[in-house]
């Protein structure tokens, strides 16, 4: 048993979950999740797990049940004697806290990095951070894996000469540039101010998408302000002939929905990093599978390689 690798899911995401273990020929070990009278939560390791390599899978998108849950799986692992636990996260939550922009507020990925630390994680893996330098908040190990390969792959049909990939804002511009790059098309960027939090306004374009099929890429879309607003100028203003996006994490949460369906976009192709089963309510959103890639970077850790191999 020693070294052995097991896994553990919470319930914030157990599609993906039962996936990896299918991916690894493995088995989910039992967990008990109760919650008091209250509606305090409990947790208990049902199986013997002393002196295995422990990996939590738990992504942490609302409600904020999910982190608590997964803090409290830390702690009973590291209590049942592990040798080694890895909290895997698929969407890590807050991250868009990563700064103080304003006077007087928290910095809310700082703060959800420190409490992994110190309920007992001893490294972390995750996918696609909205600011990659949220990886300096850790002062324990992170793997921090990128969605790209699976997006590459649902597009790579696409006609380079008539293909333009545009970030919606300049804050995706690095990962936008770095997908056109691999696709082998032109990049246009949208520059945009946003006077509070869920509402912009879109104030230049740079770059030309016109009579082009556009691929609006971002990291996550919330409520699709921005996506939806970026679909729109790229066709009523610039010409495009054809848009679709794609993102990794579909929190989708207000009016996001019907945002979508009622945008230009042909089409949203998203990955399961968050549980999305909502299909019926908006057919334009297409669900790509990210468990081959986390697995296959939970079976490199368990096994002390490189993971670097699976940036390609």
């Amino acid at each position: 048993m020693y070294n052995e690798l097991v896994l553990i899911s919470g319930n914030a995401n157990p599609e993906i979950s039962g996936r990896i273990a299918d991916c690894l020929g493995a088995e989910l070990r039992s967990v008990e999740v109760n919650r008091f009278s209250d509606g305090e939560i409990q947790v208990k390791i049902e199986e013997n797990i002393r002196g295995t390599d422990v990996f939590l899978i738990q992504p942490t998108n609302p409600p904020g049940d999910n982190w608590l849950e997964l803090l409290l799986l830390i702690d009973a692992v590291k209590r049942a004697s592990c040798r080694r636990v890895t909290a895997v996260i698929p969407y890590f939550g807050y991250a868009r806290q990563d700064r103080k922009d304003q006077p007087r507020v928290p910095i809310g990925a700082k703060l959800m990095a420190n409490l992994i630390t110190a309920a007992g994680a001893s490294r972390v893996l995750t996918i696609d951070l909205h600011a990659p330098q949220i990886q300096g908040f850790f002062d324990i190990p992170l793997d921090h894996l990128y969605s790209a390969p699976v997006l590459l792959k649902h597009f790579e049909d696409i006609d380079p000469e008539n293909t333009a990939v545009v970030a919606p804002d300049v804050g995706s511009m690095k990962m936008a540039r770095s997908f056109a790059k691999r696709l082998n098309v032109s990049l246009a960027i949208i520059d945009k101010r946003r006077p509070r939090a869920n509402q912009l306004e879109v104030m230049n374009f740079i770059g030309d998408v016109d009579g082009k099929d556009v691929i609006i890429f971002d990291d996550m879309v919330d409520t699709a302000g921005t996506l939806c607003s970026a679909a729109r100028v790229c066709v009523e203003e610039h010409g495009a002939r054809s848009v679709a996006a794609c993102c990794t994490h579909p929190i989708l949460s207000g009016p996001a929905l019907d945002r979508i369906n009622d945008s230009p976009l042909k089409e949203l192709a998203v990955t399961n990093t968050i549980p999305f089963d909502r299909g019926d309510a908006c057919p334009k959103i297409t669900i790509l599978d990210v468990a081959p890639l986390l697995a296959e970077a939970i079976d490199r850790i368990h096994l002390e390689k490189t993971i670097s191999a699976l940036f390609g």
